[in-house]
């Protein structure tokens, strides 16, 4: 989660533009309808990621939230770049998906004491019900890329998709090594 995306603003210059197809593809317009589905998720999540940095307890997963939200933010920019590459506006399409999960994570929050250990086990299942979301989505975009022969854009979604491993990852760290375990001794009052 702490990954910036320095490395991809340096590769910007350098990307292809790739025109705009008059009679696009069948598979390249779903993949421009995927990517708009995505962006729009990403911007979504910005919006929730403050909320879950607040409702946690831990100060680490608090941390891990805000570090991802910066994350997420310069992802969103590299969406961007990947629809100006393509010749493409950048704009969202509502995300069904992504607006589920983040009900769920408000309902964590709705259904859990505050302060507790047993609140931030609830989050992090929430953050990586979202994690896995985007690893399934930009694997299949970053594959999809390939396909249609944008080999630079594939890169960009390929990065992407590492980071939202790292992050899934460590959610996974932070639950195995004191979150689970300190929500375990809360009890009932």
């Amino acid at each position: 989660m702490e990954r910036t995306g320095k490395k991809s603003a340096a590769k910007k210059s350098t990307a292809t533009t790739y025109s705009k197809e008059e009679n696009q593809s069948m598979l390249q317009e779903l993949f421009i309808d995927e990517l708009r589905d995505i962006y729009w998720a990403e911007k979504h999540l910005v919006k929730a990621l403050g909320k879950l940095e607040k409702a946690a307890t831990s100060e680490e997963l608090a941390t891990a939230f805000s570090d991802h939200l910066a994350v997420t933010q310069e992802q969103v920019s590299r969406l961007e770049q990947v629809f100006e590459m393509l010749g493409e506006k950048p704009r969202g399409k509502k995300c069904e998906g992504m607006e589920g999960l983040v009900k769920e994570g408000e309902s964590v929050i709705e259904d859990t004491e505050d302060g507790t250990s047993t609140r931030d086990v609830g989050l992090i299942i929430s953050a990586q019900k979202v994690e896995h979301y985007e690893i399934a989505a930009y694997g299949g975009l970053a594959q999809l890329a390939k396909t249609l022969g944008k080999e630079d854009i594939a890169n960009i979604l390929g990065e992407i998709l590492e980071e939202e491993k790292e992050a899934d990852e460590l959610l996974t760290n932070l639950a195995e090594n004191n979150i689970n375990q300190s929500a375990q001794q809360e009890v009932e009052e």
